[in-house]
């Protein structure tokens, strides 16, 4: 039985361009894989509320805009 992993790949070949490049390849493939990353996070309940969103951004706006 064929792995998933090597199946998504193959699926993933055929729906590139002709012309994608290698870098192009490896966009997609770590898309994918923080996408399937973020996915099994939201599973395990590792996730944050729209509200510590919030306040985690609002209390690192300076931290942000200074680079440090």
């Amino acid at each position: 039985m064929p792995s998933v992993v090597k199946e998504e790949l193959a699926k993933l070949a055929n729906q590139l361009p002709d012309r994608a490049t290698w870098d192009d390849v490896m966009y997609e493939v770590y898309v994918r894989q923080k996408i399937e990353e973020g996915l099994t996070a939201a599973e395990e309940g590792r996730v944050l509320t729209h509200e510590e969103v919030k306040r985690r951004v609002t209390s690192n706006k300076g931290v942000i805009k200074n680079g440090r």
